[in-house]
């Protein structure tokens, strides 16, 4: 944590972006469970039992994929900068933390961009150290971090 004297410039929670909801979750899982249960009926009733087993195949890696991407979805970062720090945490999804701490003087934010995708990776680096930040975003959202993050940097190392 930083000091209590300490002002923080900037704090930013990097979290993963899910484009359903748990509410959408639940009707895709209810619609999909009742089309496969429909479907084994049918192919049941016509003779072609072992075709049912597969329905309940694809439903339950349906909800396997998504219990995978909504636990993924719960990793984040948070990063600060302060005057004294930068300061980089990174929460798994099992709760795991990580903490690297850089000098703000030392520090380089480096941002790798391709001509059509946009930003691709960003990286801070200082005192022979090197972590990645933000890497699940999504492109808009690593373009709006990569200016707030180069911004307060910068308005650190002004401030000597």
């Amino acid at each position: 944590m930083e000091k209590d004297d300490e002002p923080t410039v900037f704090a930013a929670e990097l979290t993963p972006h899910r484009s359903l909801g748990r509410q959408g979750f639940r009707i895709l899982l209810a619609l999909t469970g009742i089309f496969c249960l429909l479907h084994g009926i049918f192919f049941f009733v016509t003779g072609a039992w072992p075709v049912m087993f597969f329905f309940g195949l694809d439903f339950l890696l349906l909800w396997g994929a998504f219990w995978l991407n909504y636990r993924s979805g719960r990793a984040r970062e948070e990063v600060t900068v302060s005057r004294t720090s930068v300061s980089i945490r990174k929460i798994s999804p099992a709760g795991q933390m990580v903490e690297h701490r850089f000098n703000p003087f030392w520090a380089r934010f480096r941002v790798r961009r391709h001509q059509e995708f946009g930003i691709t990776s960003m990286h801070v680096t200082g005192e022979g150290r090197l972590t990645d930040v933000g890497s699940f975003l999504n492109p808009d959202d690593r373009e709006s971090f990569a200016k707030a993050f180069r911004g307060a940097l910068a308005m650190v190392k002004r401030r000597i």
